[in-house]
Protein backbone atom coordinates (compact mmCIF):
# COMPACT_ATOMS: atom_id res chain seq x y z
CA UNK A 1 0.00 0.00 0.00
CA UNK A 2 1.18 3.20 -1.23
CA UNK A 3 2.12 6.29 1.55
CA UNK A 4 -0.78 8.94 1.53
CA UNK A 5 -0.67 11.84 2.50
CA UNK A 6 -3.59 12.55 4.63
CA UNK A 7 -3.36 16.26 6.07
CA UNK A 8 -3.26 17.10 1.90
CA UNK A 9 -6.61 15.26 1.19
CA UNK A 10 -8.36 16.42 4.23
CA UNK A 11 -7.68 19.75 3.41
CA UNK A 12 -9.30 18.53 -0.33
CA UNK A 13 -12.97 18.49 -0.88
CA UNK A 14 -13.53 15.55 -1.82
CA UNK A 15 -16.42 15.97 -3.53
CA UNK A 16 -15.31 18.52 -5.85
CA UNK A 17 -14.25 14.87 -7.28
CA UNK A 18 -17.49 13.57 -7.97
CA UNK A 19 -18.53 17.07 -9.18
CA UNK A 20 -15.71 17.05 -11.68
CA UNK A 21 -16.88 13.59 -12.96
CA UNK A 22 -20.50 14.44 -13.31
CA UNK A 23 -19.17 17.64 -15.05
CA UNK A 24 -16.89 15.17 -17.63
CA UNK A 25 -19.50 13.38 -18.42
CA UNK A 26 -22.27 15.73 -19.00
CA UNK A 27 -20.23 18.53 -20.44
CA UNK A 28 -22.72 21.02 -19.08
CA UNK A 29 -22.82 22.37 -15.53
CA UNK A 30 -27.10 22.15 -15.92
CA UNK A 31 -27.10 18.38 -16.10
CA UNK A 32 -24.31 17.65 -13.90
CA UNK A 33 -26.02 19.63 -10.96
CA UNK A 34 -29.57 17.50 -12.23
CA UNK A 35 -26.77 14.72 -11.97
CA UNK A 36 -25.98 15.03 -8.16
CA UNK A 37 -29.60 16.95 -7.07
CA UNK A 38 -27.65 19.78 -6.25
CA UNK A 39 -28.66 23.65 -7.20
CA UNK A 40 -26.99 25.20 -10.89
CA UNK A 41 -24.98 27.96 -8.73
CA UNK A 42 -23.70 25.28 -6.28
CA UNK A 43 -22.43 23.23 -9.53
CA UNK A 44 -20.92 26.43 -10.80
CA UNK A 45 -18.98 27.30 -7.65
CA UNK A 46 -17.81 23.67 -7.96
CA UNK A 47 -16.56 24.06 -10.71
CA UNK A 48 -14.86 27.06 -9.98
CA UNK A 49 -13.12 25.68 -6.49
CA UNK A 50 -11.55 23.04 -9.00
CA UNK A 51 -10.00 25.79 -11.37
CA UNK A 52 -8.56 27.42 -8.63
CA UNK A 53 -7.05 24.41 -7.22
CA UNK A 54 -6.04 22.74 -10.45
CA UNK A 55 -4.83 26.09 -11.82
CA UNK A 56 -6.54 25.46 -14.75
CA UNK A 57 -9.72 26.81 -16.68
CA UNK A 58 -10.92 22.44 -16.92
CA UNK A 59 -13.58 23.59 -18.87
CA UNK A 60 -14.30 25.80 -21.50
CA UNK A 61 -17.89 26.94 -23.38
CA UNK A 62 -18.34 25.68 -26.70
CA UNK A 63 -21.66 26.33 -28.44
CA UNK A 64 -23.65 24.48 -25.85
CA UNK A 65 -21.45 22.04 -24.14
CA UNK A 66 -18.47 22.74 -21.62
CA UNK A 67 -15.24 21.16 -23.35
CA UNK A 68 -12.69 19.68 -21.47
CA UNK A 69 -9.03 20.72 -21.14
CA UNK A 70 -6.13 18.88 -22.10
CA UNK A 71 -5.38 18.82 -18.75
CA UNK A 72 -9.30 17.73 -17.58
CA UNK A 73 -8.63 14.92 -20.24
CA UNK A 74 -5.56 13.40 -18.71
CA UNK A 75 -7.18 14.09 -14.98
CA UNK A 76 -10.76 12.16 -15.93
CA UNK A 77 -9.62 8.62 -15.72
CA UNK A 78 -7.76 8.73 -12.99
CA UNK A 79 -10.25 10.37 -11.08
CA UNK A 80 -13.28 8.03 -12.36
CA UNK A 81 -11.17 4.84 -11.64
CA UNK A 82 -10.70 5.81 -7.81
CA UNK A 83 -14.56 6.37 -7.94
CA UNK A 84 -15.48 3.67 -9.40
CA UNK A 85 -13.45 1.83 -6.99
CA UNK A 86 -14.94 3.56 -3.95
CA UNK A 87 -18.35 3.08 -4.75
CA UNK A 88 -17.67 -0.82 -4.94
CA UNK A 89 -15.80 -0.71 -1.73
CA UNK A 90 -18.88 1.32 -0.19
CA UNK A 91 -21.45 -1.02 -1.89
CA UNK A 92 -20.39 -4.26 -2.29
CA UNK A 93 -20.50 -6.91 0.70
CA UNK A 94 -17.74 -9.49 0.58
CA UNK A 95 -18.96 -12.55 -0.59
CA UNK A 96 -18.75 -15.80 1.67
CA UNK A 97 -18.13 -19.15 0.35
CA UNK A 98 -17.97 -21.35 3.14
CA UNK A 99 -16.85 -24.09 1.28
CA UNK A 100 -13.88 -22.17 0.19
CA UNK A 101 -13.26 -20.24 3.58
CA UNK A 102 -9.75 -20.94 5.17
CA UNK A 103 -9.99 -19.81 8.93
CA UNK A 104 -9.51 -21.20 12.69
CA UNK A 105 -12.40 -19.74 14.62
CA UNK A 106 -11.62 -19.58 18.16
CA UNK A 107 -14.85 -20.19 20.70
CA UNK A 108 -15.09 -19.46 23.97
CA UNK A 109 -17.17 -21.82 26.04
CA UNK A 110 -18.57 -22.36 29.76
CA UNK A 111 -17.09 -26.00 29.98
CA UNK A 112 -21.01 -27.94 29.74
CA UNK A 113 -21.42 -25.87 26.17
CA UNK A 114 -18.12 -27.08 24.83
CA UNK A 115 -19.11 -30.52 25.53
CA UNK A 116 -22.58 -29.66 24.43
CA UNK A 117 -21.73 -27.92 21.11
CA UNK A 118 -18.61 -28.73 20.01
CA UNK A 119 -18.74 -32.69 18.66
CA UNK A 120 -22.11 -31.52 16.47
CA UNK A 121 -20.51 -28.36 15.47
CA UNK A 122 -17.38 -29.80 14.19
CA UNK A 123 -19.61 -32.46 12.05
CA UNK A 124 -21.33 -29.70 10.63
CA UNK A 125 -18.55 -27.70 9.76
CA UNK A 126 -16.88 -29.86 8.14
CA UNK A 127 -19.49 -31.24 5.79
CA UNK A 128 -20.28 -27.43 4.47
CA UNK A 129 -16.48 -25.82 5.50
CA UNK A 130 -13.88 -27.92 5.39
CA UNK A 131 -11.07 -25.76 5.25
CA UNK A 132 -12.61 -23.72 8.51
CA UNK A 133 -11.44 -25.10 12.23
CA UNK A 134 -12.25 -24.45 15.94
CA UNK A 135 -10.61 -24.10 18.62
CA UNK A 136 -12.31 -24.47 22.06
CA UNK A 137 -10.99 -22.37 24.70
CA UNK A 138 -12.69 -22.01 28.75
CA UNK A 139 -14.16 -18.37 28.90
CA UNK A 140 -15.18 -17.63 32.30
CA UNK A 141 -18.06 -14.86 32.57
CA UNK A 142 -15.35 -12.61 33.89
CA UNK A 143 -13.24 -13.12 31.41
CA UNK A 144 -15.45 -13.49 28.09
CA UNK A 145 -15.80 -9.95 27.17
CA UNK A 146 -11.63 -8.86 27.62
CA UNK A 147 -10.74 -12.29 25.95
CA UNK A 148 -13.37 -11.09 22.87
CA UNK A 149 -11.90 -7.21 22.64
CA UNK A 150 -8.84 -8.73 23.37
CA UNK A 151 -8.76 -11.15 19.84
CA UNK A 152 -8.64 -14.23 21.91
CA UNK A 153 -11.72 -16.07 20.71
CA UNK A 154 -13.91 -14.84 17.76
CA UNK A 155 -17.33 -16.03 19.75
CA UNK A 156 -18.23 -16.68 23.43
CA UNK A 157 -20.95 -19.12 24.36
CA UNK A 158 -21.86 -19.94 28.19
CA UNK A 159 -23.62 -18.19 30.65
CA UNK A 160 -22.11 -14.65 29.68
CA UNK A 161 -23.76 -11.32 30.29
CA UNK A 162 -24.02 -8.04 27.62
CA UNK A 163 -20.70 -6.49 28.35
CA UNK A 164 -20.46 -2.99 26.88
CA UNK A 165 -21.58 -1.43 23.66
CA UNK A 166 -18.89 -2.57 21.74
CA UNK A 167 -20.01 -6.29 22.27
CA UNK A 168 -23.60 -8.15 20.85
CA UNK A 169 -25.20 -11.19 22.78
CA UNK A 170 -28.08 -13.33 21.03
CA UNK A 171 -30.02 -15.33 24.36
CA UNK A 172 -29.96 -19.04 23.15
CA UNK A 173 -32.02 -20.65 26.20
CA UNK A 174 -32.48 -20.41 29.69
CA UNK A 175 -30.88 -22.67 31.60
CA UNK A 176 -32.87 -25.15 33.89
CA UNK A 177 -30.84 -27.70 36.64
CA UNK A 178 -31.04 -31.59 37.05
CA UNK A 179 -30.01 -33.68 39.54
CA UNK A 180 -28.35 -37.27 39.02
CA UNK A 181 -27.41 -40.27 40.87
CA UNK A 182 -26.14 -43.85 40.45
CA UNK A 183 -29.24 -46.27 41.71
CA UNK A 184 -26.45 -48.66 42.81
CA UNK A 185 -25.19 -46.66 45.28
CA UNK A 186 -28.07 -44.50 46.68
CA UNK A 187 -31.76 -45.69 46.57
CA UNK A 188 -34.26 -42.09 45.83
CA UNK A 189 -37.68 -42.59 44.73
CA UNK A 190 -38.03 -39.72 41.35
CA UNK A 191 -38.76 -37.58 41.39
CA UNK A 192 -36.78 -36.70 44.50
CA UNK A 193 -38.16 -34.78 47.14
CA UNK A 194 -37.22 -31.54 48.41
CA UNK A 195 -36.02 -32.54 52.09
CA UNK A 196 -34.45 -36.26 50.50
CA UNK A 197 -32.27 -33.81 47.87
CA UNK A 198 -31.45 -31.58 50.91
CA UNK A 199 -30.38 -34.48 52.71
CA UNK A 200 -27.75 -36.16 50.42
CA UNK A 201 -24.24 -35.21 49.52
CA UNK A 202 -23.82 -33.26 46.62
CA UNK A 203 -21.07 -32.78 43.95
CA UNK A 204 -21.43 -29.87 41.75
CA UNK A 205 -19.79 -27.71 39.04
CA UNK A 206 -17.30 -24.87 40.70
CA UNK A 207 -15.03 -22.91 38.22
CA UNK A 208 -13.62 -20.42 41.48
CA UNK A 209 -12.61 -20.51 44.85
CA UNK A 210 -16.23 -21.25 45.92
CA UNK A 211 -17.56 -24.99 46.85
CA UNK A 212 -20.90 -24.22 45.97
CA UNK A 213 -19.40 -22.87 42.88
CA UNK A 214 -21.61 -22.20 40.06
CA UNK A 215 -25.41 -22.36 42.20
CA UNK A 216 -23.61 -20.13 45.08
CA UNK A 217 -26.22 -17.03 44.33
CA UNK A 218 -28.95 -19.15 43.18
CA UNK A 219 -28.66 -21.17 46.43
CA UNK A 220 -27.79 -18.29 48.94
CA UNK A 221 -31.24 -16.87 46.67
CA UNK A 222 -33.38 -19.27 47.35
CA UNK A 223 -32.28 -19.68 51.37
CA UNK A 224 -30.78 -23.37 51.18
CA UNK A 225 -27.81 -25.23 52.24
CA UNK A 226 -26.25 -28.23 50.52
CA UNK A 227 -23.56 -30.12 52.35
CA UNK A 228 -21.53 -30.39 49.52
CA UNK A 229 -19.24 -33.18 48.90
CA UNK A 230 -17.02 -32.05 46.51
CA UNK A 231 -16.69 -29.50 43.52
CA UNK A 232 -14.59 -29.70 40.18
CA UNK A 233 -14.65 -27.81 37.19
CA UNK A 234 -15.38 -30.03 34.81
CA UNK A 235 -18.84 -31.35 34.55
CA UNK A 236 -17.86 -34.80 33.11
CA UNK A 237 -15.64 -35.01 36.73
CA UNK A 238 -18.87 -34.07 38.83
CA UNK A 239 -20.83 -37.03 36.77
CA UNK A 240 -17.67 -39.31 37.14
CA UNK A 241 -18.37 -38.86 40.73
CA UNK A 242 -21.40 -39.41 41.20
CA UNK A 243 -20.90 -42.94 39.43
CA UNK A 244 -18.44 -43.78 41.42
CA UNK A 245 -19.71 -42.52 44.84
CA UNK A 246 -22.90 -41.95 46.54
CA UNK A 247 -23.98 -38.45 46.14
CA UNK A 248 -26.41 -36.38 44.16
CA UNK A 249 -24.88 -34.17 41.24
CA UNK A 250 -26.32 -31.06 40.44
CA UNK A 251 -25.64 -29.79 36.74
CA UNK A 252 -27.42 -28.57 33.51
CA UNK A 253 -30.78 -30.26 32.12
CA UNK A 254 -29.24 -30.70 28.56
CA UNK A 255 -26.01 -32.39 30.33
CA UNK A 256 -27.70 -34.45 32.45
CA UNK A 257 -30.06 -35.42 29.92
CA UNK A 258 -27.82 -36.60 27.19
CA UNK A 259 -24.92 -38.08 29.16
CA UNK A 260 -25.97 -39.53 32.21
CA UNK A 261 -27.42 -42.15 30.79
CA UNK A 262 -24.01 -42.98 29.41
CA UNK A 263 -22.74 -43.44 32.55
CA UNK A 264 -25.87 -45.16 34.05
CA UNK A 265 -26.93 -42.42 36.11
CA UNK A 266 -30.36 -41.47 37.21
CA UNK A 267 -32.27 -38.55 37.33
CA UNK A 268 -34.71 -36.47 38.31
CA UNK A 269 -36.22 -33.10 38.63
CA UNK A 270 -34.08 -30.80 41.28
CA UNK A 271 -37.26 -29.63 43.92
CA UNK A 272 -35.76 -26.41 44.60
CA UNK A 273 -36.43 -23.20 42.28
CA UNK A 274 -33.26 -21.96 41.28
CA UNK A 275 -32.92 -19.47 39.20
CA UNK A 276 -29.43 -19.53 37.51
CA UNK A 277 -28.11 -17.39 34.76
CA UNK A 278 -29.01 -17.80 31.09
CA UNK A 279 -27.17 -19.26 28.15
CA UNK A 280 -26.00 -16.91 25.47
CA UNK A 281 -23.93 -15.80 22.58
CA UNK A 282 -21.54 -13.07 22.58
CA UNK A 283 -19.10 -11.36 20.10
CA UNK A 284 -17.33 -7.99 19.04
CA UNK A 285 -19.98 -5.28 17.42
CA UNK A 286 -17.01 -5.04 15.26
CA UNK A 287 -17.57 -8.60 13.86
CA UNK A 288 -21.40 -8.26 13.62
CA UNK A 289 -21.75 -8.05 10.16
CA UNK A 290 -18.74 -10.55 9.14
CA UNK A 291 -19.99 -12.33 6.91
CA UNK A 292 -18.08 -15.87 8.08
CA UNK A 293 -18.70 -14.53 11.66
CA UNK A 294 -22.07 -14.62 10.71
CA UNK A 295 -22.14 -17.60 8.99
CA UNK A 296 -20.96 -19.47 12.48
CA UNK A 297 -23.33 -18.03 14.82
CA UNK A 298 -26.17 -19.54 12.80
CA UNK A 299 -24.56 -23.16 12.71
CA UNK A 300 -25.39 -23.11 16.79
CA UNK A 301 -28.92 -22.56 17.44
CA UNK A 302 -29.91 -25.52 15.09
CA UNK A 303 -27.57 -28.08 17.51
CA UNK A 304 -29.23 -26.77 20.52
CA UNK A 305 -32.61 -28.01 19.12
CA UNK A 306 -32.08 -31.03 17.92
CA UNK A 307 -30.11 -31.74 21.58
CA UNK A 308 -33.29 -30.73 22.86
CA UNK A 309 -35.45 -33.09 20.55
CA UNK A 310 -33.23 -36.18 21.25
CA UNK A 311 -32.90 -35.32 24.74
CA UNK A 312 -36.64 -35.10 26.01
CA UNK A 313 -36.48 -35.79 29.59
CA UNK A 314 -35.59 -37.41 32.62
CA UNK A 315 -34.18 -40.99 33.13
CA UNK A 316 -35.27 -43.47 35.78
CA UNK A 317 -33.54 -46.28 37.72
CA UNK A 318 -35.00 -49.82 37.33
CA UNK A 319 -38.13 -50.20 39.87
CA UNK A 320 -36.23 -52.67 42.12
CA UNK A 321 -33.83 -49.85 43.40
CA UNK A 322 -36.49 -47.46 43.88
CA UNK A 323 -37.43 -46.90 47.63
Amino acid sequence: MGSIDHFNLWSFDLNLLVAFDALMRERSVTKAATRLKIQQSAMSHNLGTLRVLLDDELFIRVGQVMKPTPRAVAFAAPISQMLEQAQRAITTRETFRPEAEQRTFAIGFSSEMEVLLMPELTARVRQSAPGIRLLARPAQPDQVHRMLDDGAIDLGIGCFGDGGERHRRRLLFEQSLMCCFNPRLLNLRVPIRRNVYLAQRHALVSQNASIRGCLDAALRAAGVELEVAMAAPEFLTVLGTVRHAPVLGTLPSRVIRRYAPLMGLASSPVPLDLTVTPISMVWTAHSDKDPPSEWLRQQVEPILREIEDANPGPTLPPVEQVL
